[in-house]
């Protein structure tokens, strides 16, 4: 490809409501062109970097035994109703009306293809004999995302891989997740990212069900939870906290067991209905308070105590109390339950069932609200003034920094990241909802049982940009970069110059190399700063005192120096570089 004959609008500054490196950089390298908030054009360079990236996500997926096939981004909306998810995506779900026979008929855009994949199943997969199954598309997806931001990283269109298992066993689904797992793990040291499996949240069937893949960035929009020293990782809603001795009983904070019971005395408080509030007023620490929070579980009011300087989480309530359903409760449901309002409830005398933190259960002489508007109890302790049963003790917070390690005990670390995959198991509710059965050898049937399967696309360019620049552009691996060789020719109106770039050129396409020629009149700092703006892996200049020595300047974009090889045999030597490089060199990723 030769630069003047294709699009690349480099910029020079950074563009307006850019805010994160790779947002920054795809729009000044040319990759993408913003049509409205949300909505990006992939320009030559970023479609070509998409097309490799899908490329090795294809070829690992069929070598992984996933078979291809293409689903229909609109949808009707009858099939979202069986299964419950117009209300569960809400706005996200972009819905609207078309005339058909002077018809109003109701259709969806697809966010994600669980209902149409399991209808074909439904369709076609009768028997046990046709399983397992793993059916697999890559295709654009649609989703009202009420902020987009951050370039591709957060849109309402994207390119989605997703693929979806069906078995007819519990042992099936665990070899078909297996198998996805280790297919994405190629499909991300392919594409040169540093990335992290991460425990997420389970599934239905229980146990490690489910793992985000995750990219480590400063700018990532998600928090993991890592261990540096066992490599245990995990997103912040599946994290557990930490165990002493490896059973499920928690450290109490230093010097708790033997602090002496203070009396319960209940304080006014007046207008302080806040952690924050109350600290300042008590002149007390947070984590000397304890938050009850008012949650309905399965349309059941619960409380649930943590730590003033914690946060609950909603996932290991959710599985804590075997719900299908938790969300905070409403401030009616709140005053009912307490006979207060927000901000003073408290575990003294309350009449629902309480669940407790462990950093809670062991806290003595707690500071909590009293059940009253604007009063408090000070000297709250557990046993005496409120009663936890032991099974509802449990971890029902986000972890933070510092907790303990819960495989080896070592500190944890906070990290950013970003979300390139999820692989998770379904077990039966769409299968079940969508009528998707199978009969067995005895002619019994039985609910397929599935797993889902997840690659941003979009996302593996964006994360590897976010993770692979400097201060003057993109550093690109061999494997997704838009072109593997950059030749610049300095002088492209020297007779003697043109004509050793254009063989250069030639034999070098010829050798299978992916080039582009920056063939434009312009001085040679403008060409090389937009090479290291658009990062292709390896630059080759052609021209000034080195081609009148017979030599070409060769440099790769991650190294800060270049280097001389002859003009004759260039292309030869040239190839046998890239050669190297695509069989593992340091900034590579592996091929296939």
């Amino acid at each position: 490809m030769r630069w003047s004959q294709t699009l690349i609008p480099t910029m020079k500054e950074t563009p307006e409501g850019a805010e994160v490196p790779s947002h920054v950089l795809m729009l000044r390298a040319g990759l993408v062109s913003q049509l409205m908030a949300g909505a990006y054009t992939y320009l030559p360079l970023g479609l070509r970097a998409l097309k490799k990236a899908e490329r090795i996500v294809r070829e690992e997926m069929d070598r992984a035994g996933a078979v291809e096939l293409l689903m229909p981004a609109l949808t009707p909306i009858g099939l979202w109703e069986r299964t419950g998810r117009v209300e569960a995506f809400g706005n996200v779900l972009i819905q609207f009306n078309v005339k058909r026979q002077n018809k109003q008929v109701r259709l969806a855009l697809g966010p994600t293809h669980e209902e149409v994949v399991t209808d074909l199943v439904s369709r076609y997969v009768s028997s046990y004999r046709q399983l397992p199954l793993t059916l697999y598309q890559i295709q654009t997806k649609f989703r009202n995302e009420e902020r987009p931001r951050f370039g591709v990283l957060r849109t309402s269109e994207f390119l989605m891989k997703d693929a979806y298992s069906f078995d007819a066993s519990i042992e099936g689904l665990n070899k078909s997740y297996e198998a996805m797992y280790q297919a994405y793990c190629r499909i991300f040291d392919r594409c040169g990212l540093d990335y992290l499996p991460v425990e997420a949240e389970s599934g239905p069937i229980g146990g490690d069900a489910s793992h985000e893949f995750m990219v480590p960035a400063e700018n990532g929009e998600d928090t993991l939870v890592h261990c540096k020293s066992c490599g245990y990782a995990a997103n912040l809603e599946r994290a557990d906290t930490g165990k002493r001795g490896g059973a499920a009983e928690k450290t109490p904070a230093a010097g708790q067991e033997a602090a002496p019971l203070k009396p319960l005395t209940k304080i006014d408080t007046p207008q302080a209905g806040s952690i924050e509030h109350v600290s300042k007023l008590l002149k007390c620490k947070p984590h000397q308070m304890i938050k009850t929070l008012i949650y309905v579980a399965d349309d059941v009011p619960v409380a649930v105590l943590v730590r003033g300087d914690h946060e609950a989480n909603e996932g290991k309530i959710r599985r804590a109390l075997g719900a299908t359903k938790v969300e905070l409760a409403s401030p009616e449901v709140i005053e009912r339950a307490t006979g207060a309002p927000v901000g003073f409830a408290g575990p003294v005398g309350l009449k629902i069932a309480i669940w407790a933190d462990y950093d809670v259960a062991d806290m003595r002489n707690g500071i909590t609200g009293a059940n009253e508007v604007d009063k408090h109890f000070v000297g709250v302790n557990r046993d005496r003034d409120y009663q936890v049963p032991a099974h509802h003790v449990r971890d029902l917070r986000n972890a933070t920094a510092r907790d303990p390690c819960p495989k080896c005990g070592a500190p944890l670390e906070m990290r950013q990241a970003i979300e390139v995959g999820h692989v998770f198991k379904l077990g039966t509710k769409y299968s079940e909802a969508l009528e998707a059965k199978f009969s067995d050898d005895h002619e019994q049937q039985h609910p397929t049982i599935m797993g889902c399967y997840g690659i941003g696309i979009n996302r593996i360019i964006a994360s590897l940009i976010e993770t692979s620049h400097d201060k003057d552009g993109i550093i690109w691996p061999l494997s997704i970069a838009p072109f593997e060789v950059l030749l610049a020719p300095l002088n492209v109106n020297e007779a003697e110059v043109a004509e050793a770039a254009n063989r250069l050129y030639d034999e070098l396409l010829a050798a299978g190399l992916d080039v582009l020629m920056d063939d434009r009149d312009q001085r040679p700092g403008v060409k090389f700063k937009d090479a290291d703006l658009i990062g292709i892996p390896l630059r080759v200049v052609v021209g000034g005192r080195s081609l009148k020595d017979s030599q070409l300047e060769i440099k790769w974009r991650w190294e800060p120096e270049a280097k001389m090889i002859p003009l004759s045999g260039a292309a030869a030597a040239i190839a046998k570089l890239v050669a190297d490089q695509r069989r593992g060199g340091k900034r590579a990723a592996a091929s296939a």
